[in-house]
């Protein structure tokens, strides 16, 4: 398969906080669950199989910029996919999420950590970025990767939290250990993605799912200087770089001073809200993914007032607040893409 469209590279420019002819638009989770062709898959292949092949993957990527008419694709893997070349064994449950059945737990377990060299540990996620952006997307290819506090999480709970207790107290209790981990995880994000870059990736999305969290003295101190840390390495790279957090309004402002691109919002926090709080950069956001389920004219008023806050100022994608649920209709997303050109669209 080759390119046969002109590149669009109108979510790029609205990164950049440039005039675009349209909001662009995309869609977290936009590849996967809610596509019958990705179930017909999983029927057959977990997603670790799929990730491991890149000319499959790569299929899963660009399906849903063929199927909606969305301005960029998102690299289709999970936010755990470095950690086993640290020395993290992972495992993905159905119904569960990933589980680590070793957690942190000292100093010394951090200790034990080692580094992510891309080419030997992860080639088929940079071969799929490879296959992808020669050979079959005409938008840009995101890439992406969990943000410390998210992955270490993980790390220290053993899998999913509702309340990430244990590491918080980690947090409190060990803060050597804490910032030893950070360092650690900081070192492998920007390695991993810097691989991404290179090997094709137009803009990058770091995901901190779950640092809402934490109040913003906490934030400050214990996760701010390790996000400094690893944007400043990656705004080498000269490509957008995207933040995301859910339950994390709070944090907006602080995201804001880092050296990233484009703050991404989920749907507590509206957009004229992020504005008048002094946000000036470009805002990706933030249509509850729920509303997916309501009637058409529901989600169309509701996105109508979303588009209206949106381009009141340059520098802004239309996304939603969280990813796509498995029961939203493909055919809704297709028909949400060609409104918010169409709605949004210069003369």
């Amino acid at each position: 398969m080759t390119q046969l469209k002109e590149f669009n590279d109108t979510f790029l420019k609205a990164c950049r906080g440039e005039k675009t002819e349209y909001v662009p638009v995309w869609y977290m989770r936009q590849a996967g669950r809610s596509q019958p062709e990705y179930r017909a898959l999983k029927e057959k292949y977990s997603l670790f199989e799929i990730t491991h092949q890149p000319e499959l993957c790569a299929y899963v990527t660009r399906l849903p910029v063929e199927q909606y008419g969305v301005d960029a694709a998102i690299l289709y893997k999970d936010i755990m996919t470095p950690l086993p070349a640290i020395g993290v064994q992972v495992e993905i449950k159905p119904g569960v999420g990933p589980v680590i059945d070793d957690p942190i737990r000292s100093l010394k377990d951090v200790e034990k950590l080692g580094e992510i060299h891309p080419e030997q540990d992860i080639p088929y996620v940079l071969e799929t970025i490879k296959i992808l952006t020669k050979e079959q997307l005409s938008v840009p290819l995101i890439g992406f990767a969990g943000a410390p506090f998210t992955l270490a999480s993980y790390m220290i709970e053993g899998g999913p939290s509702k309340n990430y207790n244990r590491t918080k107290a980690f947090m409190y209790a060990e803060p050597k250990a804490w910032f030893a981990l950070m360092d650690k995880l900081a070192d492998m994000t920007i390695t991993y993605v810097k691989a991404q870059i290179d090997a094709g990736a137009k803009a990058i999305q770091i995901f901190d799912s779950w640092v809402g969290t934490l109040n913003v003295s906490d934030y400050r101190y214990f996760i701010k200087p390790t996000m400094e840390r690893i944007f400043s390495s990656l705004k080498e790279k000269n490509v957008p770089l995207i933040m995301f957090g859910v339950g994390a309004g709070h944090l907006a402002k602080e995201w804001h001073d880092l050296p990233l691109d484009v703050v991404g919002l989920d749907w507590r926090l509206p957009i004229a809200e992020a504005r008048e709080m002094g946000l000036t950069k470009s805002l990706q956001g933030n249509l509850d993914p729920a509303v997916l389920l309501a009637p058409w004219d529901v989600i169309e008023e509701r996105v109508k007032a979303i588009l209206d806050a949106g381009i009141e100022h340059d520098g802004y994608i239309f996304n939603l607040g969280h990813g796509v649920f498995p029961q939203v209709k493909p055919e809704t997303l297709k028909r949400l893409t060609a409104f918010i050109h169409e709605y949004t669209k210069r003369s």
